[in-house]
């Protein structure tokens, strides 16, 4: 039997084991997938000998990096990894958020808001630099070319028309809570975009919504950066 997981903590919101455990019943695959809510990264050495290949979610997307053997070209760009297979690092974040954005897109969105500066928000980052989109990012610490909770104006609400949650804010089982940005100033034109799936209408996209906005979720980039995932294991695998 192969091993696969994922790490991180909290895990209470991860569909990552459902999804998987159907995908090797429905596929007659000899393989389990299991949940490892690490405090730190003290034991990952092992974990990577045990487990073949597993998923890395928040807050370890960026600190398991110098633990891994290597690190594929695209994940270096980004300075996240979201799946490791036999200890080197890969990201299909970027890819999931992209394919399942893009069917949403209109024509006038160019400009995008991002919330957070972590792992997700740098692979956000990198596909829309792929989409040839603009962004700019917001910080509880902004740094160079960034903005402020406190900065986001009418002005600046209103030209960016597509606003994409990157942080944890609002995941279970903190479902109470949400990045703190002017809702105020959301309209109909504008696209509300949650990383969090769980749950699948967080208080970030229900705020958008009362404004008459367009709102995703991130279940459908779950299911594509998992199906990518799993095309880089069985890939290995198979070379």
């Amino acid at each position: 039997m192969t091993h696969y997981g994922i790490i991180g903590k909290p895990l209470e919101h991860s569909f990552s084991a459902m999804y998987f455990t159907q995908k090797f019943e429905r596929e007659h695959i000899d393989a389990d997938y299991c949940l490892y809510a690490l405090d730190d990264l003290g034991d990952i050495a092992r974990l990577m000998q045990y487990l073949y290949g597993f998923n890395v979610t928040y807050p370890y997307k960026e600190q398991i990096l110098p633990y891994l053997h290597g690190i594929d070209a695209v994940a270096q760009r980004i300075g996240a990894v979201n799946v490791v297979c036999q200890g080197r690092g890969y990201n299909t974040d970027w890819l999931g958020f992209m394919q399942s954005i893009q069917p949403y897109l209109l024509p006038s969105d160019q400009q995008v808001l991002l919330l957070g500066t972590g792992g997700v928000s740098k692979a956000v980052q990198y596909a829309l630099q792929e989409m040839q989109l603009r962004y700019t990012c917001v910080s509880r610490h902004p740094g160079e070319h960034q903005l402020a909770y406190h900065q986001l104006t009418c002005e600046v609400m209103e030209l960016h028309t597509v606003i994409v949650n990157c942080t944890p804010l609002g995941m279970l089982p903190e479902v109470d809570t949400c990045p703190p940005i002017p809702y105020e100033y959301i309209t109909p034109s504008h696209l509300l975009y949650d990383c969090v799936y769980n749950p699948e209408r967080t208080l970030f996209l229900q705020n958008g919504q009362r404004q008459g906005a367009r709102i995703l979720n991130g279940k459908q980039m779950l299911y594509l950066q998992a199906d990518a995932a799993y095309e880089i294991w069985n890939k290995i695998k198979n070379d």
